[in-house]
């Protein structure tokens, strides 16, 4: 069933499941004090802070099954300090898998 919520994009070295589970989705409402709407919404409006952008990232690929370390290393290396315009589409995609779901694969 998480497939249906599952983004996958290309990110560091290959492409990679993305997945902001119940849990993952707790936390990031944990940590920006908003709900998943404004989250979103913010994201679809271009006016969310970029720490955002970087735990929806992190917070997606625990959720497909990453170790919490290697997601944070994987943050480090390639979303802090990175044109927004590169990380914001990644973000706004694990984001919309959440809202919207995806088709399913075959």
């Amino acid at each position: 069933m998480a497939d249906r919520i599952t983004h996958r994009a290309f990110f560091g070295e290959t492409e990679r499941p993305f997945t902001l589970t119940d849990p993952m989705l707790a936390e990031l409402e944990r940590l920006t004090g908003q709900g998943t709407g404004a989250i979103y919404a913010q994201i679809v409006g271009m006016t969310c802070p970029a720490r955002t952008l970087t735990e929806i990232i992190r917070l997606g690929l625990i959720g497909a099954g990453m170790a919490p370390e290697e997601a944070m290393r994987l943050c480090t290396t390639y979303a802090h300090n990175r044109p927004l315009t590169e990380i914001l589409p990644l973000a706004f995609g694990i984001m919309d898998a959440r809202w919207s779901g995806v088709e399913a694969t075959t």
